[in-house]
């Protein structure tokens, strides 16, 4: 069992993508499920939100619900829409294409926030070639399958990485 004391506060994860019904459930139940497996909850917690309101309360897509269920997820999170006091809240705020980059950024109003901003890509270990993880939602199955083989490599390498900066 990892220990950290209990004066710390938790490291926070949000994951962003445009509507919060596709990819950023999807990468918050995966990561949920690996920081469960790694018995971190104590330490990592894990959120998701969209840059635009037009789902806000909405379950995920049924599709990645489906696919999430076939490989053991949950992603029953409710839909919510991004807000500047996400910077003040979160440690890491990860995007998943260059257009959500851009949307949070334009929100932010400090370097220090900006720089909380990462790329869900830059995590990547097996699939490093991709710059962005596609949004599946106008697509077919292959499109949420593709969507969830990136989000657990990435999520992997991400756990990876707070690990070593955290000394977990």
């Amino acid at each position: 069992m990892n220990s950290i004391q209990t004066d710390k506060k938790k490291i926070r994860l949000l994951f962003v993508c445009l509507g919060n019904i596709c990819r950023s459930p999807a990468a918050e139940g995966i990561m949920k499920r690996i920081v469960d497996k790694n018995e971190l909850q104590d330490i990592i917690e894990v959120d998701s939100a969209g840059t635009s309101g037009w789902h806000e309360g909405d379950l995920p897509d049924e599709r990645m619900r489906v696919h999430g269920d076939a490989r053991g997820y949950d992603f029953s999170s409710k839909a919510r829409k991004f807000r500047k006091t996400d910077f003040d809240q979160f440690d890491y705020i990860i995007v998943m294409d260059d257009d959500n980059y851009n949307n949070v950024k334009s929100l932010a109003s400090s370097s220090e926030q900006v720089k909380k901003i990462r790329m869900m890509t830059e995590f990547l270990v097996q699939n490093a070639h991709h710059k962005y993880i596609p949004d599946p939602y106008y697509g077919d199955s292959s499109g949420f399958e593709l969507v969830l083989d990136l989000l657990e490599d990435a999520n992997e390498g991400l756990l990876q990485a707070i690990k070593k900066k955290y000394s977990l």
